[in-house]
């Protein structure tokens, strides 16, 4: 009888005086593979500090179930509130136990009754059985082992499926960088984006960078592998196949975090996410979203859904919310009207002089529609037949622009457009890329040193920022156009605060120039070295909105001109300025129209607003 044995087995431990939690597992296991047939319960030790549940339950390869162990006499009571268990409870199929008591949670509600195989005496050093309890953990286990693997057939399933296991990996992440060392692989990885592009970002911020990169690029290559072909088999491996061949940075990033230099710690959990994917029905989901008007590319469109359900807030934070495909049409069917009948250019769009930048792109939609339109104004004038490789490479692709902050839509912007162009027949060469750049618009365009270039991966980080410096100060950019986000709480500051030492000199934006100034002493405390704000580069623009003729605005809630739309439509002016003629055409809120506190922006000379 197996649990004769495995009780056998718990009293021996005890009985040692020096059992742990850990002791026990072996014991654990040889009683799931001996209830549980054909599933394998796969404990990896080394795994657990790192997010994993203790045992991954699998039939056939592919996840069921997820085993969390605690040391025998342990107050589950209080494990089943911990932020440890809610994290697991994204797992559809989940046990809790101290290895007598075991807690079953289907789709995180906790299935009644509780079992038990028996209970510690007093002193601790034996356990009592319990043979009705015995029975109803083996009803209990058997009901756990009979689980199917998450099949997801919508793509509201696929969302919530894809987060709740993107999350998991989130967190492996951030322990891995905790645990691992100033040497380890992701903190090597997370330097070289902090110290060439992304200049603010935290370890926290990494590890959400990491898990949804890995989660929604793998989502995109199923979705490509499907397209091509029709019930092949998915697997991590196959990943970097079917991103597109059109950033050799893209490229480079993915091998490195999906392929044989994938961290152990973390590759169970990317391994779940590929088999989740590998069961998806993908056509199905095409099919859900085919029914959706204006949103009928998954690739392009579930991103909105899955980080919905993946991280709500970050979504409102970031202003991630899908653009729909008509609202995208007009706004570049009115700037190709612009161009023509005011800026003349008979071919609009078209003109090999226009250069177009979309400063926040998200997944690609407008420089998707932009291309379209581009190839409709060659055939409208006549001009069909020249669409050519040579025209593309030569007039397209160096005049078109964008700048994207979250790995994921940057990710499905190249997938998306580089499909495009190969679906209007155009070839891409080994050494081409299109020109869209993970940076952050607001921040300053500063071009990393060749000393600080390294090799690698890191090399192709910085080449990166380099480009994406260069467009924001050197292309004569005429067209800004998009959806930036929306967000009252900005992320990107105005002003940073700095400690320096008295009478130094530190670096600060004025009157768009950056300028050296003398730290001066403080007023009310007497100390060498003090506190102050400098502006950040998109800070010192927007100081520009704050004055009407000439003179400061004094409104109470002039904290609105700090929201995120006012920034990006701030920068587009700039950046057209700086040009000396063009045209902004995005989506914004609707306050600065008429509200008190946009007078000094309705009033900023040489705009159009």
């Amino acid at each position: 009888m197996p649990f004769t044995q495995y009780l056998k087995s718990l009293r021996e431990n005890l009985r040692t005086g020096q059992a742990g939690e850990e002791t026990h597992r072996l014991a654990l296991q040889h009683l799931l593979d001996e209830l549980g047939g054909d599933i394998q319960a796969i404990n990896e030790p080394t795994h657990v500090p790192f997010g994993a549940p203790d045992f991954i339950i699998k039939r056939h390869d592919a996840p069921i179930g997820y085993i969390e162990c605690k040391d025998i006499g342990t107050n589950l009571d209080e494990v089943a509130r911990s932020e440890q268990l809610t994290r697991y409870l994204d797992f559809p199929n989940v046990i809790l136990t101290d290895y007598l008591e075991f807690r079953w949670y289907r789709e995180g509600e906790l299935i009644e009754p509780i079992a038990r195989v028996g209970r510690l005496t007093r002193d601790g050093t034996d356990i009592k059985r319990d043979s009705a309890g015995v029975v109803q953990v083996a009803e209990l286990l058997t009901g756990f082992f009979t689980a199917e693997p998450l099949i997801a057939a919508t793509a509201t399933d696929l969302a919530q499926y894809l987060a709740g296991k993107a999350r998991q990996l989130r967190y492996a992440a951030k322990c891995v960088l905790s645990g691992e060392g100033k040497q380890g692989t992701l903190h090597a990885l997370h330097a070289a984006f902090r110290e060439t592009l992304l200049h603010n970002l935290s370890a926290d911020d990494f590890a959400d960078m990491y898990a949804q990169t890995l989660a929604y690029g793998l989502f995109s290559s199923c979705f490509e592998l499907r397209r091509d072909q029709p019930g092949a088999d998915f697997t991590r491996w196959e990943a970097a196949r079917y991103l597109p061949k059109t950033n050799p940075f893209l490229a480079d990033l993915f091998y490195h975090i999906s392929g044989r230099e994938l961290d152990d710690r973390v590759a169970w959990a990317v391994d779940d996410i590929a088999e989740l994917l590998n069961r998806a029905d993908m056509s199905q989901i095409a099919a859900d979203f085919a029914r959706k008007p204006g949103r009928e590319d998954p690739v392009v469109h579930f991103y909105e859904d899955f980080l919905g359900a993946y991280d709500p807030a970050k979504r409102k934070a970031r202003g991630v919310y899908y653009t729909p495909e008509p609202v995208v049409k007009y706004i570049v069917h009115s700037i190709d009207h612009l161009l023509k009948e005011k800026f003349d250019k008979p071919l609009g769009l078209a003109d090999e002089n226009v250069y177009i930048l979309d400063p926040a792109c998200g997944t690609g939609t407008f420089l998707y529609f932009v291309i379209e339109q581009i190839k409709a104004n060659l055939k409208e004038a006549g001009l069909a037949g020249a669409w050519s490789d040579d025209y593309v490479k030569q007039n397209v692709l160096p005049r078109l622009f964008g700048f994207e902050l979250l790995m994921a839509p940057y990710t499905i912007a190249h997938m998306k457009l580089a499909i495009q162009l190969q679906d209007l027949g155009y070839h891409f060469s080994g050494d081409e890329r299109l020109g869209i750049y993970l940076t952050n618009t607001l921040e300053e365009a500063i071009k990393v040193t060749d000393t600080l270039m390294g090799f690698g991966l890191q090399l192709a980080i910085a080449e990166e920022a380099n480009a994406a410096a260069d467009i924001k100060r050197e292309k004569p950019i005429m067209v800004v156009l998009g959806n930036p986000p929306y967000s009252g709480h900005s992320v990107n500051a105005s002003t940073r605060t700095i400690w320096a030492k008295v009478g130094s000199k530190v670096e600060t934006w004025v009157n768009h120039e950056r300028r050296q100034v003398t730290v001066k002493p403080s007023r009310k405390i007497k100390a060498s070295t003090v506190s102050l704000k400098v502006k950040t580069f998109i800070g010192d623009l927007l100081e520009d909105y704050y004055k009407v003729d000439g003179l400061p605005i004094k409104e109470r809630n002039s904290k609105w001109l700090q929201d995120d739309y006012v920034k990006f439509l701030r920068f587009a002016q700039w950046r057209i300025e700086e040009t000396g003629h063009g045209i902004v055409g995005m989506i914004t809120n609707h306050g600065y129209l008429d509200n008190p506190p946009f007078r000094g922006m309705r009033q900023f000379p040489h705009t159009s607003l």
